[in-house]
């Protein structure tokens, strides 16, 4: 039974790990209850197939619609958007007779509905079930004479989706975030998994040691992702603002944590400490087989304690106690304070001095998660790791900073201007979809709205229409083996029209090509139940899909149009500004500067770095035509990946200074800095096609930019060691950008 248990309990975190906080298991449950709860009410009172299929695609709507975070407010909107939906579908059946009114009024509706997103959640959400309610009315050709019916089947609809948002699948942010921590935690224990099966690994293999740097590398992003989804859920999820930040900061410290041994462990296998590697460069590697061997002693002890540090994460609950938790915790711990500290080469005792790090990071977590109490085997390391964390939490303050962002107005809001897009394009695809079918033209405006929603660039438009185009002809032919296969069994199309929309709500966050797959699967099931099925009728889905993809493209491109390379080098450009304030705000803290909220400025370089991820995509997607403008963009976000990997680094040290007692602040880095920021600034002045006169820095390695006591800096210990280390390895990262964005480089000496 204990066997099952832990294979139950592995199975059960790399499915988490997989999915942070269950976020689309949640979402697909919450989503699939709404329309069997809808279908279970309405067909003991005689509803007809037709108004059971509009029930059950209300229900779908009223439930995903809402994202908002707070209880309270996804019940105003829920409220609010039982009438927006009655007027919708009351309006659908006064004008399915009248065509040029019907058509008119939907391109209306779609203006209306995208430019509500300026006002938020609430202003998408309302926006959104009117535009699909109303695209319900044309699905089942609603008439006025049948709108007593469907008041009661969208009521219905809209009661049953509450009860399942609020009774049968309740979610609140506390438990979005409990779910998130809950998956840290997992991913934590597969990163360390994963190292131990890299200090295992077999030199002399040829492909298992290169597999195992591909899982070291996808455990490290992963551990990101889940750490910035947390960051981004903590100011909903916490009612103190302070406890939020605290909770922030730990979760921050231990990924940084485990990345640095990560890192580490890389140079402990190296032959050569010359050279460094970092886990986000995924093309820039060296394979295993050139790095060196680890002596058998030093090896053992390695391995016995990341297996020890593996079983902290792992037991990183409040009711696991006993003593050899305790001892385990107080021997890792005193790495950092030199204590025990095992013999072998410098690199060697880099990788223990790092497990003591992370084992300090995970009571940090265990700390301002369970608050967990004081224990008769705490050691000395212990009590003033734990003085040290008291401190910090003294010494956080719970004050929001105030956003400088500049308003756009007018045309120049993204809202506004995908509003008149998306309008023109529907309008488009309207007249054509005409030519097509008089009856399902509506497929080619949906088709257009869908590649506007969550794009912010011409190339972000036709990935998303190349990626719908895919998926829907995949999805014709899974519609039509399941159409034969249901035959004239209505409740056996019911359950696999569920399946579908699990499917569609489960993979909608990996792969918009796998969402639209479930999504045309599940036409052809309910084109079954309407009666209305025919090959005929899937063809021309594929058909209005190509249209609608192609008028949203065309109004893209010739209506206020948002370049890919316009949109990149704005993202670029913010990661570089937040990035000069991570290095400066640090490094003006480690040479004895006020202290200032150091995580706050590291979460928006995480933040922005995602924003240039996302619109870097249609530069880096398989069919962009540019091959070598597709290398390029990959290299740009892989070395600013590298940066703001030893940027979170100095922040995570710096944040150390005001409390510990083992960090001390050092006048002289902020010497190695100025260089830094001064290549930043002129890498950024040239993304703004700025007119500058300087060139960027180099040559002198940043240690030797130091007097001539850099010797005593390096003998301080390990920190002072790895803040120097993390500062070279951001200025070679800085003028490595330098030469794909074409900023002038000085000469060499």
């Amino acid at each position: 039974m204990a066997s099952a248990r832990r294979t139950a309990k592995g199975v059960w975190d790399r499915f988490s790990a997989s999915d942070p906080g269950l976020l689309r298991l949640m979402a697909g449950l919450r989503t699939v209850g709404a329309i069997l709860l809808a279908l279970a009410v309405l067909a003991p009172l005689g509803t007809s197939v037709t108004h059971l299929v509009a029930g059950a695609m209300t229900a779908m709507v009223a439930t995903f619609a809402i994202q908002e975070k707070e209880v309270r407010g996804q019940a105003v909107t829920l409220a609010l958007g039982l009438p927006v939906a009655l007027t919708a579908i009351s309006l659908g059946a006064l004008l399915n007779s009248r065509v040029v009114a019907g058509d008119l009024f939907f391109v209306l509706l779609i203006f209306g509905a995208v430019y509500c997103r300026r006002f938020g959640d609430r202003g998408t959400a309302l926006g959104l079930i009117g535009f699909q309610v109303y695209f319900v009315s044309l699905f089942v050709s609603a008439s006025t004479s049948a709108l007593p019916t469907l008041y009661l089947t969208l009521t219905v609809a809209f009661v049953c989706s509450a009860v399942v948002r609020f009774a049968v699948v309740p979610e609140t942010p506390e438990r979005t975030l409990a779910r998130l921590r809950e998956a840290f935690r997992a991913r934590l224990a597969q990163l360390i998994a994963h190292q131990i099966e890299l200090l295992e690994a077999d030199v002399g293999s040829a492909e298992g040691p290169e597999k195992i740097l591909d899982d070291l590398r996808r455990s490290t992003a992963r551990l990101h992702e889940a750490a910035l989804m947390i960051q981004g859920r903590l100011e909903e999820g916490t009612r103190d603002a302070a406890a939020a930040a605290l909770l922030q900061r730990r979760v921050a410290d231990a990924e940084i944590a485990a990345e640095r041994l990560g890192v580490l462990l890389l140079n402990a296998r190296s032959a050569e400490r010359v050279e460094t590697l970092t886990l986000h460069l995924p093309s820039a590697h060296v394979p295993l087989s050139r790095r060196g061997r680890i002596g058998p002693d030093a090896g053992t002890a390695l391995r016995r304690d990341l297996r020890a540090l593996h079983l902290l994460v792992v037991r990183l609950v409040p009711d696991d106690h006993g003593t050899a938790l305790p001892y385990v915790r107080n021997r890792l711990l005193g790495y950092r304070e030199e204590q025990g500290l095992p013999q072998g080469s410098p690199a060697i005792q880099d990788c223990f001095r790092a497990i003591g790090e992370a084992a300090r990071a995970i009571l940090g977590l265990r700390l301002a998660t369970d608050g967990a109490p004081d224990e008769e085997y705490d050691s000395p390391e212990v009590l003033r790791s734990r003085e040290e964390f008291e401190a910090e939490e003294i010494s956080i303050s719970g004050e929001a900073a105030d956003s400088d962002a500049e308003e756009q107005t007018g045309l120049r809001r993204p809202t506004t201007r995908a509003a008149v897009q998306v309008a023109v394009g529907s309008a488009l695809a309207i007249v054509g979809g005409e030519f097509l079918s008089t009856q399902r033209w509506y497929w080619a405006v949906l088709t257009c709205w869908v590649v506007f929603l969550n794009t912010a660039s011409t190339g972000e438009i036709m990935v998303k229409g190349y990626r719908r185009l895919v998926g829907t002809v995949l999805g014709v032919v899974a519609g039509v083996a399941l159409a034969g296969a249901v035959g004239n069994h209505t409740w056996a199309a019911f359950a696999l029209v569920v399946l579908c929309v699990f499917g569609m709500f489960f993979t909608a966050p990996l792969s918009y090509a796998m969402m639209s797959f479930f999504v045309t699967a599940m036409l052809g099931l309910l084109y079954t139940l309407l009666n209305t099925y025919s090959l005929d009728v899937l063809v021309l889905r594929i058909e209005e899909t190509a249209l609608g993809a192609a008028c949203g493209i065309i109004a893209a491109v010739l209506v206020l149009p948002v370049r890919t390379s316009h949109r990149t080098d704005e993202e670029l450009g913010t990661v570089l500004a937040r990035l000069r304030d991570v290095v400066s705000a640090a490094v003006a803290q480690l040479s004895g500067g006020p202290p200032v909220d150091l995580v706050d400025l590291a979460r928006d370089l995480d933040t922005a770095l995602d924003d240039l991820r996302s619109s870097t995509k249609p530069l880096t997607h398989p069919i962009a035509p540019l091959r070598a403008r597709r290398q390029t963009a990959r290299y740009i976000v892989a070395l600013l990946e590298t940066c703001a990997y030893h940027a979170r680094s100095l922040a995570a040290t710096a944040e150390l200074v005001p409390s510990s007692k083992s960090v001390a602040a050092d006048a002289r880095l902020a010497l190695a800095g100025r260089r830094i920021t001064h290549n930043i600034d002129l890498i950024a002045a040239k993304v703004r096609d700025e007119e500058t006169d300087g060139v960027i820095e180099s040559g002198s390695s940043i240690a030797s930019m130091l007097d001539s006591g850099r010797h005593e800096v390096l003998r301080t210990g390990s920190v002072a060691f790895r803040v120097l280390r993390h500062l070279q390895r951001l200025d070679e990262g800085i003028v490595g950008l330098a030469r794909p964005l074409g900023a002038p480089l000085a000469a060499p000496e």
